[in-house]
């Protein structure tokens, strides 16, 4: 259990979003955070090339993927708290926005009731850029007017907020779906949505290996995450604007791009 303080300490902590994976779509209040760094914890997905923006700091990787053991919440908690009373200027990284799927309320009061000074920096979270990179804009005139963004389904309260959507109205993006598909089609199913609803799966948004399927719900289930991307984070896009949106995709050229392999990333940036 962290003590609170009543004074506030002289080091501070940031929470800093680091965007949807390509490290130039940090804005330039990131880096500069980035750059006066004493110390930088940060997420499993975090591009090796943005931890090489903070050049004086010690970095640790404090991530969580599903399945596999993590750091404690209350012990990231901790670190960032003594490190800021050690007078140090820590930046908490975090992949797409502080807020977004990153636990920036946690802890953000965690700082406060230490009396750490914190402040965060926002960055673009996958939810809006991952299908937007791949030609998928979430709202669209005439077919979207707006977004829901769900993070825990497949978990019954979420499920039920999602079968009550209309997918020809609004766009629905699950964060962290892609192993929860059969039950998420399943529950469609049963509170009435069409199986012809348009569907997508975005992989590795704006990375190197970015990769994108469309289809429909009742095909989702079954697609296949191609051999060498199984390791690549995703979302899920349910509705109407993801059919509406094809010309957009033809215009980008997305689906017309190999599916890029990691040894061949490594080969080209050698």
């Amino acid at each position: 259990m962290i003590e609170p303080r009543s004074r506030r300490t002289s080091g501070k902590v940031v929470l800093v979003g680091a965007g949807p994976g390509a490290p130039d779509l940090l804005t330039l209040r990131a880096a500069r955070a980035l750059a006066e760094a004493d110390l930088v914890l940060y997420d499993a997905l975090i591009d090796r090339a943005v931890l090489d923006l903070a050049p004086k700091a010690a970095k640790f990787s404090v991530g969580k993927r599903a399945g596999r053991a993590s750091v404690a919440q209350d012990t990231i908690h901790s670190l960032m708290v003594q490190a800021a009373r050690g007078k140090k200027t820590v930046v908490r990284l975090k992949c797409g926005d502080p807020f977004v799927l990153g636990r920036g309320g946690e802890e953000v009061l965690a700082l406060g009731a230490a009396g750490v000074r914190v402040e965060v920096i926002p960055g673009v979270t996958s939810a809006i850029a991952g299908p937007g990179g791949e030609g998928i804009p979430v709202t669209l005139r005439g077919v979207s007017s707006g977004v829901l963004v769900l993070t825990a389904v497949p978990e019954e309260p979420c499920l039920r907020v999602l079968a009550r959507q209309d997918p020809k109205l609004i766009t629905c993006v699950l964060l962290m779906a892609l192993g929860a598909r059969r039950a998420i089609v399943d529950g469609l199913a049963a509170a009435g949505w069409s199986p012809k609803t348009p569907a997508a799966i975005v992989l590795g948004a704006h990375g190197p290996r970015a990769h994108s399927w469309t289809g429909t719900l009742d095909e989702l289930a079954e697609w296949v995450i191609p051999a060498g991307l199984e390791e690549l984070p995703g979302l899920v896009v349910l509705g109407d604007v993801v059919a509406a949106s094809e010309r957009i995709r033809s215009a980008l050229g997305v689906g017309q791009r190999d599916v890029v392999t990691e040894s061949e990333v490594r080969l080209g940036s050698a």
